[in-house]
This record gives structure tokens, C-alpha cells and sequence, in this order.
């Protein structure tokens, strides 16, 4: 189960157009029980340590966080159940994105997040400029 991506899927994400923002959807599954440097919390609790430093610094750097939450029930299809917890992050671009993930500063707060992950899936998604899933 991956917390990072492979050397494949950021080759992947580099080759999009890097014209307007990029919203990144995460699917997050935590451990029962964080690995150490935080091994007396839940894996949530260290991850919630990571992304009480990861958003200040995002947005900081243009990018904001638009929502997130938790899992309450999956009405269609099956999966969703596979994970704990949800957010929609959007940065400037996707160089932009890059530029923030390759931060020092971010290495530095990593270990939460690692210490709480068990599975994360990472979704890179632009507008849709065509508008078609709006009404009108």
C-alpha cells in the first residue's frame, strides 16, 4: 500500500499541462496505531500533527485547502470503504505543486505523516473547462 507516489505516476503528473491550478483529491487510510516518532497516538492523530503544519505552509504558498472530512457511508460502487478520510487541496499549478512536495520544509514534517499513513491515494484533477456537469 502506497504513501508515495512511483517514479511513474510523478513522471506522469510532470507531463500534464501546467496551465492554471490543480486540485489534488487524497484518500487517506490511517494505521490503527502511528509508528514511531509517534507511536503513542492513533495513526489520524499523527497524521492530523502533518496537516495542522502541511496547510499553513500550502497556503502560504498560494495553494488552499477546500474540504475535508470523513467517510460516513458509500452509496455506489465498492472500495470507498478502504479509506478513513478525504480532502480536496488546490495549488496554483502543478509546478507549484511539485515546488511545495520537494520543500525542506516538508521533509521535515514527513515523519507524522509516514508514522500515521497506511494508504493514500492521490488524485490530480483539473476544471473542467467545457462546464459540462453544470446546469445551464
Amino acid at each position: 500500500m502506497a504513501i508515495y507516489p512511483s517514479p511513474e505516476q510523478f513522471q506522469a503528473l510532470l507531463s500534464g499541462s501546467d496551465e492554471g491550478p490543480v486540485v489534488m483529491v487524497n484518500l487517506l487510510r490511517f494505521k490503527p496505531r502511528a509508528d514511531a516518532p509517534d507511536g503513542d497516538l492513533t495513526g489520524e492523530e499523527a497524521y492530523h500533527r502533518y496537516a495542522k503544519a502541511m496547510i499553513p505552509f500550502v497556503e502560504s504558498k498560494g495553494g488552499r485547502l477546500i474540504w475535508s472530512g470523513h467517510l460516513t457511508s458509500q452509496v455506489i460502487g465498492r472500495g470507498g470503504e478502504d479509506f478513513h478520510a478525504f480532502a480536496i487541496v488546490e495549488y496554483p499549478s502543478r509546478k507549484a505543486f511539485v515546488e511545495i512536495a520537494m520543500d525542506p520544509f516538508v521533509a521535515g514534517i514527513g515523519a507524522d505523516r509516514a508514522a500515521g499513513l497506511e494508504m493514500q491515494w492521490l488524485l490530480a484533477t483539473t476544471t473542467d473547462s467545457d462546464d459540462a456537469f453544470r446546469p445551464g
